[in-house]
């Protein structure tokens, strides 16, 4: 099987939440898709191990964040790599309430937002499908282009998180990230993001064509935010 045909299949990139003004939750996912017009309807797909699902278990709604694709670093950082059983991670964010669930609605980085209720769920095995149908919304960006998983794994060079359903083992993938001419490339160990030398990290100072031992060593993963001495070659 070609694990690479997987990443051909189209996805967007989402702030996904749960809970009310008192407990909430949240965390980056490429699932989510409309599934019905009248009512609308939404489907997240959510996994099993994510502290979010107790919620949505719990409260039966969720909100929809479409992360803008000049969305930073730090907030897919900080909603799709740490986790909201030790760590607040609305802290620092703009967010506020939906008026029909209480539910958490992240404004920072969204180009538009969605509050859903939810009408049914279904159990696929390492995650549950939540189908919720949309009491309110709003277009926050108008002209901005929302974040595509393609264009964040081909230019942000992110990669999914471990829960994530398009998660894929990178053993079992048939390409490798070959050296370039600029030098080795290294991965975080925490979110997968690959440091290629020949591109660098212009949004974070590093000009393309710098090996990875000549960056500071107070650079941090543009992805989660882990430190240098927890990437390693490939």
């Amino acid at each position: 099987m070609d694990f690479n045909a997987f990443y051909k299949v189209s996805y967007g990139l989402y702030l996904v939440c749960a809970g009310d003004e008192n407990i909430h939750n949240g965390y980056v996912g490429n699932t989510v898709f409309q599934v019905t017009a009248n009512p609308p309807q939404l489907a997240i797909s959510c996994s099993k191990d994510n502290y979010t699902i107790d919620l949505l278990e719990k409260y039966g709604v969720f909100s929809v964040s479409v992360l803008s694709q000049n969305a930073s670093a730090e907030i897919v950082g900080e909603f799709g790599y740490t986790s909201g059983k030790k760590h607040d991670k609305f802290k620092g964010v703009d967010y506020q309430f939906g008026k029909h669930t209480s539910v958490p609605i992240v404004l920072t980085d969204a180009v538009a937002w969605f509050e859903c209720k939810v009408t049914q769920k279904i159990d696929v095995g390492s995650h549950v499908i939540f189908i919720g149908e949309v009491l309110d919304n709003a277009m926050l960006k108008e002209n901005d282009d929302p974040l595509t998983y393609d264009y964040y794994r081909k230019v942000k060079k992110g990669a999914a998180p471990r829960n994530a359903p398009t998660y894929i083992d990178k053993a079992k993938l048939e390409t490798s990230v070959s050296e370039s001419e600029d030098g080795e490339s290294n991965q975080c160990l925490i979110c997968g993001y690959i440091y290629d030398p020949a591109v660098g990290d212009p949004d974070g100072g590093i000009p393309p064509g710098t090996p990875f031992e000549d960056i500071p060593d107070d650079w941090t993963c543009p992805t989660c935010g882990a430190t240098k001495d927890m990437f390693q070659p490939i």
